[in-house]
């Protein structure tokens, strides 16, 4: 199904690296200290899924506040507490950059098998992430020579890209290594990943379930979805 694609745009998060783990203990902790200084209600597993896989940083804040009732400022772009979305996000991403140095990173065995077969097919690839971290978990995992472009939350804010589950993106990726979206093959484990991949057009949006749940994911857009990209291997 896959070989017949030009090119291959990948999110970083639950689909190449386990970094969603990572992410997620980042989250928990920031959440729990913040919700426990307001005495609100704990910060539950599933409003991850609901408002943060996959957003861009300050996105997925501003969506758990709505979701809870509770409006902040969005804050400077160096605010680092609790006082706006953008401290509660820069907090966050001090926590995780903290467990990437300390444990580092590894890509899941098989997603680092289909890279590989893609890689022997010689076909153009290319890594869409929200995540403002995408260059240092690709370095950590040695995997960034393998991707010819990264469109990642940095690139997305200085070229004014809107966010998953807007396809601009991933649209972007597709420009970048030259190819149609019509002839490209997304993967992701998001929702609003998903979504962003349906609403650009692709050939084939890959939903990889994390966590998410297959029924998510196919709500969202995905043509199959597959617990792990191994299965897809020739």
């Amino acid at each position: 199904m896959i070989d017949r694609y030009d090119a291959y745009l990948f999110d970083l998060d639950g689909v190449i690296t386990p970094t969603v783990e990572l992410h997620r203990r980042a989250w928990q902790e920031t959440f729990d200290a913040f919700f426990a200084a307001r005495g609100e209600t704990p910060y539950e597993d599933r409003e991850y899924f609901a408002s943060l896989d996959g957003r861009p940083r300050f996105a997925g804040v501003s969506a758990l506040l709505a979701m809870r009732g509770i409006e902040f400022p969005l804050g400077e772009e160096s605010d680092d507490g609790f006082t706006s979305v953008r401290g509660i996000g820069n907090r966050k991403n001090g926590a995780f950059v903290e467990v990437l140095e300390r444990d580092g990173i590894a890509a899941y065995p098989g997603s680092l098998r289909l890279l590989d077969q893609l890689a022997r097919e010689g076909a153009p690839l290319a890594v869409v992430s929200s995540s403002r971290n995408a260059e240092p978990v690709l370095r950590a995992a040695g995997l960034r020579d393998r991707f010819l472009a990264v469109v990642d939350g940095i690139v997305a804010a200085r070229e004014g890209l809107a966010g998953k589950p807007a396809p601009d993106t991933f649209l972007r990726g597709a420009e970048l290594l030259g190819v149609r979206p019509e002839r490209t093959a997304v993967f992701e484990d998001a929702e609003s990943g998903v979504a962003a991949g349906r609403a650009g057009g692709f050939g084939l949006v890959v939903g990889v379930d994390r966590g998410a749940g297959r029924e998510a994911l196919m709500a969202a857009g995905a043509d199959i979805v597959v617990a792990d990209l191994e299965e897809l291997l020739a």
